[in-house]
């Protein structure tokens, strides 16, 4: 039996990265041989074992076949005599099909070193074409290596797939583990832009690519432009290091933009309510997580409000706190007013902008939880006040705190 260092940590130690974990192939071996080594079993799909010493993850080589549709739709085959390159043979792009023996040396069929050199992605082979997961995943690492460009004859293969349907049989859960490690990359704006030059966003996020050409006012919006104003969104979001619910919100929050009637343009009178059925959509299509699902439809919802909210007094920022739940969620408020600021920063020499309303919001949420409601409600009993009139008092005196504290 031998072992080879496969994938992302060979890419990643050659471009000098610092590489999370290994993955490892064994060729000339069984699954019963490695067992008997102390190997424990771990796939579903195909053999994966946890090395006894490291727990890291060792593979059989294999080879597949496209037998149907989707990501789901192959057949592999694992034996004794499957070589390392036959292996390497099957993986998505030039730079994730090299290796490493167990003394170091480099195995690079395909010419991975060089197109890590050339700053380029490159599938392997034709097979490429059988998996639509690839074209995701490309999209990803575009978004990871800023500097790289996609080989023309990648993207037509892509855009090839499109078209004939490959990536409609894509099931919603690996779209979605895709798209959200696209979005937590270092330019997630790429993900976006990739999928939609091979024509895969107006098939997997029809509502996303909808926002591209569609006008907005342009003393709100100087880059015009609502489908690039989202990607200047995605920019702020890289820049501050967003979480992954904030960057997800911020990729839907404008959705109801894209359904406006021309003859209304460039005006959106309306959009956020639109935004909200249009986000609530794609996160059930996505089966998005609750935490990403929440705070789509809250920013989609109140992102107009919150960017509007200076001028509000006690009353109406008190409104404006328990529409948003803030009382009780004050950690999910807070990725609210980070959205926020990325959409407002997103836009065309704006990028600098102080965004007034976060540190005011957050003020406000601070003088109110600083109510002692115990003492309230005692003075209401005390009143001879009960139900819905405690709550009033209660209300009353968060107001009262806001208005002392100059709102």
């Amino acid at each position: 039996m031998k072992l080879y260092v496969v994938g992302g940590a060979v890419r990643d130690e050659l471009l000098g990265r610092p590489a999370s974990d290994r993955d490892w192939v064994a060729v000339g071996t069984t699954p019963e041989a490695l067992v008997g080594a102390g190997y424990q079993p771990v796939g579903r799909d195909f053999p994966v074992f946890l090395h006894p010493q490291t727990r890291e993850e060792v593979a059989l080589a294999r080879t597949e076949r496209k037998s149907g549709r989707g990501y789901h739709g192959f057949t592999f085959h694992t034996a004794p005599e499957v070589t390392l390159e036959q292996d390497l043979a099957r993986r998505d792009l030039t730079i994730n099909a090299m290796a490493r023996d167990e003394r170091g040396a480099l195995i690079d069929p395909f010419g991975g070193e060089r197109d890590l050199h050339a700053r380029v992605l490159r599938h392997v082979s034709p097979a490429f074409a059988e998996d639509p997961v690839r074209v995701l995943r490309v999209a990803r690492f575009a978004a990871r290596f800023a500097d790289f460009s996609i080989a023309s004859e990648t993207m037509a293969l892509m855009q090839r797939m499109v078209q004939i349907g490959e990536v409609d049989a894509l099931v919603p859960e690996r779209v979605w583990q895709e798209l959200a490690r696209g979005l937590m990359e270092a330019q997630p704006r790429r993900a976006i832009e990739v999928l939609r030059d091979c024509g895969a966003l107006e098939r997997l996020l029809p509502e996303v690519d909808a926002l591209f050409g569609v006008p907005q006012r342009v003393e709100h919006h100087p880059e015009v432009d609502t489908g690039k104003h989202l990607l200047m969104v995605l920019d702020q979001c890289a820049r501050v290091a967003a979480p992954l619910t904030v960057r997800y919100a911020c990729l839907v929050h404008d959705l109801g933009k894209g359904v406006t009637p021309p003859e209304h343009w460039p005006r959106h009178h309306g959009h956020e309510s639109h935004g909200v059925e249009l986000a609530n959509r794609v996160s059930q299509r996505l089966k998005a997580p609750g935490d990403c699902r929440e705070l789509a439809e809250l920013t989609a919802r109140e992102h107009g409000n919150v960017h509007r909210s200076d001028g509000l007094r006690a009353t109406a920022v008190l409104r404006l706190l328990e529409r948003c739940d803030a009382l009780r969620r004050p950690e999910r408020f807070a990725e609210l007013l980070l959205a926020c600021e990325c959409d407002m920063r997103g836009r065309l020499g704006l990028e600098q902008r102080p965004y007034e309303p976060r540190p005011r919001l957050t003020f406000a949420l601070q003088t109110v939880q600083k109510v002692d409601t115990a003492d309230v409600a005692a003075r209401a009993a005390a009143e001879g006040k009960t139900g819905p009139a405690v709550g009033e008092a209660v209300r009353k005196a968060r107001a009262a705190a806001l208005a002392a504290a100059g709102f």
